[in-house]
């Protein structure tokens, strides 16, 4: 049919296409009113030419079902957070399913840009006012019980007591459309089971097709030695690049094994994009590219470098090699480390992060290298997540690069998360205020 206009779908198209029903096709007994709710599915003219000489019959699979049971929706509808798929079986039976996808929101019809847009966040107060607008939500320990729980400004009247009260609530605002991802408490646990068990909880809060697990990166930090990262003075004395093998690689045997129960998984803690290759090997539906802290300390070692290259005054390395213990670039113990060592080890962050030119100045060069590996993966249904942004560019700087010809192939797969209140920052310009003073002075003296 011509479909100009096509109301239905929400959007306008010049295009011929046919809806499922122009197949002419019965549903099978006790099918009808499931199969009725994906019969606006729009079928292309050569996929409609295909079909309509084999089709006999209709039905939908059992996770369909499943999903209207989980979700009860309009009779009609589907769902937002899945799109819908069909199969033709040998016998003429076209199954209809329902596949978990945050590209989609109701009936099956695409988000109205390819980017998808997420919360970093567990305040159901701030989420709640940015919730339609979402297909995802990211929360870990720090922000449940730092930033929520246990802070009264934000935990109004503590009506909220555990991480379980506050997931709920999450996801009664959230909706069905809306992943949410839930990091472990204790990722260094060793009983398996019982990481399975707290996973478990959050599917049955939520269900399978919303939860995401965070899994962290681990580095040199193990079950026995986490501790010093906890008392004295926090501070930790194996370097990050120095990992026994066994704990550099735990977070990805913990990811594949949580996989293998059903679950999907964030990993996160990512923050070179060197991490990445590796990362994907533990078939993640989310990878990550934090971004905040890492430009910043880029400025701070161009910084100091330049001044010691335009001075040559070793104060100058002395202070970089303090700016290297604080975060952890050194170990603890490496205090008295030789300040020409220190100096190499700058350099070869800044020239890795390109920190010098264009494709790495503003600090993306990870999301840009993040997303050439999408590109070039085997995993088509896993996401990038830019995370971790402040200030007055990230922002602004994501929105150029994501607008860049060059990543066209690839910004379907690209979440963009922050807190709502950065996030609300650029829904307005300053002659949103300008406009609103004329109009609403005309309309007072109306």
């Amino acid at each position: 049919m011509n479909s100009v206009g096509d109301i239905p779908h929400g959007h306008s198209r010049a295009a011929v296409s046919y809806p499922l029903s122009a197949l002419g096709a019965a549903p099978v007994a006790g099918h009808e009113a499931d199969v009725a709710r994906a019969q606006a599915t729009h079928l292309d003219p050569t996929d409609f030419a295909l079909l309509r000489s084999h089709v006999r019959h209709l039905e939908v699979t059992p996770r369909f079902r499943d999903v209207l049971a989980t979700f009860p929706t309009p009779t009609g509808h589907t769902p937002p957070g899945f799109r819908i798929e069909t199969e033709l079986r040998a016998d003429g039976l076209l199954e209809i399913d329902l596949v978990r996808d945050i590209s989609y929101d109701s009936d099956g019809v695409k988000r109205p840009t390819s980017l998808v847009f997420s919360a970093d966040s567990a305040n159901p107060y701030e989420v709640s006012p940015v919730a339609p607008l979402l297909g995802n939500l990211t929360c870990n320990p720090g922000i449940v019980y730092d930033l929520f729980i246990n802070n009264p400004a934000a935990n109004v009247d503590h009506r909220f007591n555990t991480r379980e009260e506050v997931i709920a609530e999450l996801g009664r605002i959230l909706g069905p459309g809306c992943d949410v991802s839930v990091e472990l408490n204790n990722p260094f646990e060793e009983d398996f089971n019982r990481l399975l068990d707290e996973a478990e909880e959050f599917r049955q809060l939520l269900s399978p097709y919303r939860l995401v697990v965070k899994v962290p990166h681990t580095g040199p930090v193990n079950r026995d030695n986490v501790g010093q990262l906890l008392g004295g003075d926090k501070r930790f004395p194996i370097r990050h690049d120095e990992p026994a093998t066994g704990d550099a690689f735990r977070g990805h045997n913990l990811a594949l094994k949580l996989r293998e129960h059903g679950f999907r998984i964030n990993y996160t803690l990512m923050f070179e994009p060197w991490q990445t290759s590796l990362a994907l090997q533990a078939k993640p539906t989310f990878i990550n590219s934090f971004i905040r802290h890492r430009a910043s300390q880029s400025a701070a070692l161009r910084r100091l470098t330049s001044f010691y290259d335009a001075t040559e005054d070793p104060s100058y390395l002395a202070e970089l090699r303090n700016y290297l213990l604080a975060n952890d670039y050194l170990a603890s113990g490496e205090v008295d480390r030789p300040l020409l060592d220190c100096l190499k080890i700058a350099r070869d962050y800044l020239r890795y992060r390109h920190f010098d030119d264009d494709f790495g100045r503003d600090g993306l060069d990870g999301v840009r290298r993040n997303l050439r590996w999408l590109r070039q993966s085997n995993l088509p249904d896993t996401r990038l997540i830019i995370c971790s942004m402040e200030g007055d560019y990230n922002y602004p700087d994501i929105d150029n690069l994501l607008n860049d010809p060059d990543y066209a192939d690839v910004i379907d797969r690209v979440v963009l998360t922050a807190e709502p209140n950065y996030l609300a920052r650029y829904t307005s310009a300053n002659q949103v205020i300008s406009y609103q003073r004329r109009f609403m002075n005309a309309a007072a003296g109306s």
